[in-house]
């Protein structure tokens, strides 16, 4: 049996668009996780996922400050705000990332240790649970869709041919989302590794 596009078939194809978009977010999320993961060097991307509070809300660091890498074991954090400097300092030090900034009153120094054979095997436990989480969640997308066939099929609103062919094309989909997902892990995890 052939594949059928889901944009092929009238009654899937604002459906198809809703899920193709669903998965290129969720490969994207996890793209943004990768690229937030530390490696040997300091990245102004390493701070992507912590967050200060400033004015009693949550803002993303890159929101509230200035964030720069000098030297290849540096990062500079510059608050656009001098009174939000003790928030800034203390989401770093909350973030879970390892760091120790160090506070002069004007900038934040945070040094990036070279990483540790262990904590380069946890980094590399860390991208394969966030690799299987987003993997999950593209399984669930799909399965929102076949659900979405089924009904569509039970409504007669297509026929049992157009259900199974689309329901490969998805399935097609799913499987390239993850692979994408699986080269993206092996590329960050060979950087991780690489000392």
């Amino acid at each position: 049996m052939a594949q059928i596009s889901m944009a092929a078939v009238p009654a899937l194809k604002d459906q198809f668009g809703q899920l193709k978009t669903r998965m290129e977010k969720a490969v994207d999320d996890f793209r943004k996780e990768l690229s937030a993961t530390r490696t040997g060097r300091a990245s102004v991307h390493m701070l992507d996922t912590v967050q200060a509070e400033y004015y009693g809300s949550m803002m993303p660091l890159n929101q509230v400050a200035t964030i720069t890498v000098p030297e290849p074991q540096l990062i500079l954090v510059t608050p656009f705000d001098p009174s939000a400097l003790g928030a800034i300092e203390k989401a770093i030090r909350s973030g879970d990332l390892g760091m120790n900034p160090m506070n002069d009153g004007k900038i934040i120094r945070i040094p990036v240790p070279p990483l540790t054979e262990d904590r380069r095997k946890e980094m590399v436990k860390h991208l394969h649970k966030a690799l299987e989480e987003h993997r999950t969640a593209i399984r669930n997308i799909r399965r929102d869709g076949n659900d979405f066939i089924k009904k569509t099929l039970k409504d007669k609103k297509i026929t049992e041919d157009e259900e199974r062919g689309t329901m490969e094309h998805l399935q097609k989909l799913t499987d390239d989302e993850i692979k994408k997902m699986e080269e993206m892990c092996k590329t960050k995890e060979k950087e991780v590794m690489t000392v």
